[in-house]
């Protein structure tokens, strides 16, 4: 899989930025490894060198599961509310017998599991059994994306009981701006929510879950230092994205990164609520599918022809645009970096060329 000739650009991570502080990173960092703390760092190293080396190893380092293709907003930003979404991916939640049925190839061989995607993960009625199912069967990290909508503090101490280790809530905005961005949500009552999420690990003497923070740039661009101030004590992480247009099509030669490779391709699997196996979690519309886990194991769709292809003219000069959903995609795309001056402090983002 490696290529000697040509020294391949392979981004990490590319799109999350924090607005934190040296030392509370290095909290998160700790907090996030409780309970397993040296398969964590271990993990976290793999997660970099794995994709820079282009190794393939038995299994992918994290496995996402869309346990719900379904979400209760419309924000205005998102790509699930554009028409070729709409048209393309099923509204639906994933099967609880299929979920079990890739814990049970991966437990104590993946070492986190992602129980989101594309829709509103609470949704599925059976989140709180999968959780406790997982971490029965081994899994050290449990995490998920979520808009907030449903995290009461009855639910929330119920996730906390099942075991979840890391939560990442949708914050986009302060006040007017959030109520506008997620409505029907409002600001205040997610402040609330995030309030009693920190009084009840309190009262449990838990740092887990570790709450993380994050909003689309645009969101806070007029009062970012206010946004991290309000929601820092509440929360373990502030971070933000770019905005990410989708589907901008080809792209002009020279908006793409030169010998880019997807880091993805070694780190991480999706599958979708109705069982299709994704290499990415850029490919929203299931464009590029690399198996079916109904019919196929883990293990079998990772070392599978399919996904080898896309690794192997990934490693081609400018193989990538082969496949489409690749040349379409923001993480091949260069981007640029805009300066936000606030008084004395200034923000560098760097957003996307578009």
């Amino acid at each position: 899989m490696k290529n000697n000739t040509v020294k391949k650009y392979v981004p990490i991570n590319k799109g999350n930025y924090t607005l934190e502080t040296e030392n509370r990173e290095k909290e998160y960092e700790r907090k996030r490894a409780i309970g397993f703390e040296k398969e964590y760092y271990e993990y976290r190293k793999k997660w970099t060198e794995l994709a820079k080396n282009l190794d393939v190893t038995e299994y992918p380092l994290e496995v996402g599961l869309e346990l719900s293709s379904v979400c209760n907003l419309k924000c205005p930003f998102c790509y699930t509310i554009t028409e070729g979404f709409q048209k393309k991916v099923s509204k639906k939640f994933m099967e609880t017998k299929l979920a079990k049925k890739i814990i049970d190839e991966i437990g104590g061989k993946v070492v986190t599991l992602r129980l989101s995607f594309r829709g509103e993960t609470t949704l599925n009625p059976d989140l709180i059994e999968i959780i406790k199912y997982a971490k029965q069967k081994n899994i050290k990290e449990i995490s998920f994306l979520t808009n907030g909508s449903k995290l009461e503090p009855d639910y929330f101490e119920q996730l906390l009981l099942a075991g979840v280790d890391w939560i990442i809530i949708s914050f986009d905005g302060l006040y007017e701006e959030y109520d506008k961005n997620r409505y029907p949500l409002k600001f205040n009552d997610m402040i609330h929510k995030l309030t009693k999420m920190k009084e009840i690990k309190e009262k449990y003497n838990s740092e887990k879950p570790v709450i993380k923070v994050q909003t689309i740039w645009p969101a806070i661009e007029k009062n970012p230092f206010e946004y991290y101030e309000k929601l820092a004590p509440l929360t373990d992480m502030v971070s933000y994205l770019p905005l990410i247009k989708w589907n901008v099509g080809l792209m002009p030669e020279s908006y793409y990164i030169d010998n880019f490779s997807c880091p993805m391709l070694y780190q991480r699997l999706f599958i979708t609520s109705d069982g299709q196996a994704l290499p990415c979690c850029a490919n929203a519309e299931g464009q590029c599918v690399v198996g079916d886990a109904y019919s196929e194991s883990i293990y079998d769709i990772w070392h599978g022809k399919k996904l080898n292809t896309i690794r192997e003219l990934h490693v081609e000069n400018e193989g990538f645009k082969k496949i489409e959903a690749c040349r379409k995609c923001f993480i091949p795309r260069k981007t640029k970096d805009d300066v936000y001056q606030y008084g004395n402090r200034k923000i560098i983002v760097k957003n996307y060329l578009d």
